[in-house]
């Protein structure tokens, strides 16, 4: 008799399979910003930078003149007690945050908001960064790490800068113990083995008794022991 499979064990999610959150410092988000404030200014402080587990980029705990305090990545250029501004009229300099429509073109940007108020949504991650490309009616035109390019409200808040930690992924683990911490703090299996190394109980891809590679296809609707592989794939193969 089999046993049930990684995804099926996985997918119960039990702590095991589960990312721990409760070293976490706190999420990432704009304070809510009236419209007075998106069409003036107010004033912040960064208080601290700190490491925050699970996020890869930094963070900055940054107090407004108001009193509150809110986290926010940090961009690249940024140290504790650097002023801040945010709001329209702000400066176009590294770490203020202002609307994508009050931002030059050709600027690079960070923690863009998809719609007014939400937060902050894309372009978190270290290193990474968006350009203004134009504005028009329909909204402002960025243009994201991938390449893509999108339109967003004019009332959208961005960070300007790049967001640090740039060359995070350029140090090499060096040996297989710091992979494995790397990984386990965010719940991941490592070593992760091979379907095709394990004996044909344990997963469906399992013992090379009959030769030749199995298909990998497997249908949107396959029970859960063997729903691996290209799940519901469009096409296989090489693009010709």
């Amino acid at each position: 008799m089999g046993k049930r499979i990684r995804v099926q064990r996985r997918g119960r999610g039990s702590p095991t399979w589960r990312a721990s959150t409760h070293k976490r410092v706190a999420p990432s988000k704009y304070p809510n910003v009236s419209k007075e404030i998106l069409g003036g200014v107010m004033t912040g402080r960064v208080k601290q930078i700190m490491h925050d587990p699970g996020r890869g980029a930094p963070l900055a705990c940054i107090g407004l003149e108001s009193g509150e305090r809110f986290y926010s990545v940090a961009p690249e250029g940024i140290y504790e007690g650097k002023t801040l501004k945010i709001g329209g009229k702000a400066d176009v300099k590294v770490g203020n945050i202002l609307p994508v429509g009050e931002i030059p073109e050709g600027t690079m940007i960070c923690n863009i908001e998809l719609s007014p108020g939400d937060g902050g949504k894309m372009v978190r991650s270290s290193g990474t960064y968006a350009t203004v490309v134009s504005h028009t009616p329909e909204g402002t035109l960025i243009k994201l790490p991938s390449g893509k390019t999108k339109y967003v409200n004019d009332l959208c808040l961005a960070t300007i800068g790049v967001v640090s930690a740039a060359g995070r992924t350029e140090k090499p683990f060096l040996k297989a113990g710091a992979k494995y911490h790397w990984i386990k703090a965010k719940g991941h299996k490592y070593p992760r083995t091979r379907g095709r190394a394990m004996i044909a109980a344990v997963h469906p891809f399992g013992s090379g008794r009959r030769g030749g590679r199995k298909v990998t296809l497997a249908s949107r609707n396959a029970p859960p022991g063997g729903k691996v592989g290209l799940i519901a794939a469009r096409r296989t193969g090489k693009k010709k």
